[in-house]
């Protein structure tokens, strides 16, 4: 065992007392106002793209406490480093977007955006982030930070793939190892799930067009039954995918859309079926994308149709680097405790932080957020809450986090 892992001592160089004292003097001054700042985010939620005043409060705060924030270039989103002299830069991530849903809690922060809503957590991210920011600012300005931090407050998961313009922006440069939190309503408020390897599955939406001549339902044998081919294609591109893959590896081809045809006694001359794909693996996307094309011609075919794939978002999956998860790990133990920690499962879910990880080391942990004794509310539903004593819990988490982070790229170089 290193020394970066010697028990009783934290990575950063100063003692977990000394740390665990300045935390608490800190957020017994800024736990209320951490609150209030999440309050505000969840009565004011905006979607993908749109979050113009989310910026805003994000940039004032960095302001304030003498950081230099950036706003990416599509005018949402924020980048801003935190320097402490020479030494390895590390990244901790929040996103920023809510979701385009309604908001069914009888509480006085709910939504008061019309079918807009942060029934996911980030209005809880951001405002982590924003506790953490200025915790690891003074750190900074009393020389105790060894190395640089980078904030960055991602516009549009949601949708997803604003981590794309991040990227794009420069986000990642000289970055070594990126970190992020999930709101997880499954786990009590306090608990942290890990797990090293794919944590969220790939994301790809699958669009099928099939066009043919169209004809009566009458004579079905003098045209292509459109219809027809299409159930075959429903039903048939996902069992004969199964085939191919694994049965030990998870991976889900599902649809979500079918239309076709308005007149009982017309066979249409065009349908459309929209899914998703979904695949823990990398090499199992790969494969059932190639062979999704291959299966569709040849059913196409079969029923004298045409039929044209198309695919959008194209997210990987999720896949925690082994070094890192213990990064979190030991920052988990610090922040929260020993008996705090699980390994948590995999979600068919998608997620855009598999972006940043496919450039750079990093793991996404999921934090508890639920109040012990409450109905357990899954992610984007509408009475989706959280017990906010996970705010304070969480920005120790980022710090120790961070500061870990930066003490095991030191170790490394």
């Amino acid at each position: 065992m290193s020394e970066f892992w010697t028990p009783g001592a934290h990575a950063s160089g100063f003692d977990s007392a000394s740390l665990r004292l300045r935390f608490d003097e800190y957020l017994s001054r800024c736990e209320r106002e951490l609150i209030g700042i999440r309050r505000d985010l969840h009565a004011h939620p905006e979607v993908a793209f749109e979050e113009y005043r989310t910026t805003e409060i994000i940039v004032a705060f960095l302001n304030a406490i003498g950081l230099r924030p950036r706003v990416l270039p599509g005018g949402t989103g924020v980048i801003c480093d935190i320097r402490g002299g020479d030494g390895p830069m590390v990244a901790l991530r929040a996103d920023i977007d809510a979701l385009s849903q309604h908001d069914t809690k009888d509480v006085f922060y709910r939504s008061t955006v019309a079918g807009a809503a942060h029934n996911c957590g980030h209005d809880v991210h951001t405002t982590m982030l924003l506790g953490a920011a200025r915790f690891l600012a003074m750190l900074a300005e009393a020389g105790l930070l060894h190395g640089t931090v980078r904030l960055i407050f991602q516009p549009a998961e949601e949708l997803p793939g604003g981590a794309r313009d991040v990227i794009a922006a420069g986000g990642l440069d000289g970055v070594e190892r990126i970190f992020a939190l999930h709101c997880d309503p499954a786990q009590e408020v306090g608990f942290l799930g890990l797990r090293t390897g794919a944590i969220t599955a790939s994301y790809d939406k699958i669009r099928v067009a099939v066009t043919g001549p169209g004809g009566h339902t009458a004579r079905p044998h003098l045209t292509a039954d459109l219809i027809t081919a299409m159930g075959a294609i429903q039903t048939g591109l996902p069992a004969v995918l199964s085939r191919g893959i694994d049965s030990r590896s998870a991976h889900v081809l599902a649809w979500g859309r079918v239309e076709a045809g308005s007149a009982a006694n017309a066979i249409p001359t065009e349908g459309l079926l929209e899914g998703t794909l979904r695949c823990l693996d990398p090499q199992d996307r790969r494969f059932a994308l190639a062979e999704l094309h291959r299966l569709l011609g040849h059913l196409a075919g079969l029923y004298k149709v045409e039929a044209e794939m198309t695919t959008s978002i194209d997210l990987p999956p999720t896949i925690n680097e082994a070094t890192s998860v213990e990064i979190l790990r030991y920052a988990g133990g610090l922040a929260l405790g020993e008996d705090k920690l699980n390994p948590t499962g995999q979600s068919i879910g998608g997620e855009d932080f598999s972006l940043y990880l496919e450039l750079v080391k990093g793991a996404l942990g999921r934090f508890g957020v639920r109040k012990p004794g409450t109905p357990k509310y899954d992610l984007h539903q509408g009475g989706f809450d959280v017990d906010e004593s996970c705010i304070a819990l969480g920005v120790r988490l980022l710090v120790h986090t961070a500061l870990t982070g930066l003490a095991r790229s030191r170790s490394e170089a």
